[in-house]
């Protein structure tokens, strides 16, 4: 997640210099969405939401931003318990013995004045696999309520299930797994 700086820092680069600035995930606003395609007659929706992050931003440089998540796994939302009850078994996400989901850039390259690719390591059910996120800086600017510097962005990205040992029902239940991201992030006192 996860996982969005780079678009903030190419709207003001070119304008301030400033060192990196540490911005923290406000948890009431970042959800994780994914879908995946269910033997074909449906697409079922599962969401993380509440979780911790940390971005820091360097509009300086902004390819030097990094970005950094965390959750459990336990923090899904399916919207039926069987399901959520089996997917946190060791078919899925084996939150048992690996319960945190974690995302680390490990690379931005900057595409466009509000957009960029964010590399990084995705580890999931105990698996690191690089991923990347295409991101868009939303809006940044003081927030009308906290009066503090506030960013928003949201990214997407695609995942295999079996690469990370999830891959049960597949290709019967789709492997790819599509994922949007929406963060809001304030800046760390």
């Amino acid at each position: 997640m996860k996982s969005l700086i780079l678009a903030a820092a190419l709207s003001t680069a070119a304008t301030m210099s400033f060192a990196a600035d540490t911005y923290t995930l406000d948890p009431s606003h970042s959800q994780i969405v994914f879908h995946y395609e269910h033997l074909g007659f449906s697409t079922t929706y599962g969401m993380f939401s509440g979780f911790d992050g940390e971005i820091s931003l360097d509009q300086e440089d902004p390819a030097k931003s990094t970005v950094s998540v965390s959750f459990p796994a336990s923090s899904l939302i399916t919207g039926w318990q069987p399901r959520l009850d089996h997917f946190m078994t060791g078919d899925f996400f084996g939150a048992d013995e690996n319960e945190t989901i974690t995302f680390n850039s490990t690379s931005i390259e900057v595409t466009g004045d509000d957009t960029g690719m964010i590399t990084g390591d995705l580890t999931i059910n105990g698996i690191t696999k690089s991923v990347v996120l295409d991101a868009k800086l939303n809006q940044m600017g003081d927030h009308p309520q906290a009066g503090k510097p506030w960013a928003g962005f949201s990214a997407t990205t695609s995942v295999l299930r079996s690469d990370f040992d999830m891959g049960m029902f597949a290709p019967y239940v789709g492997d790819e797994v599509d994922i949007m991201i929406s963060i809001e992030a304030m800046k760390a006192e």
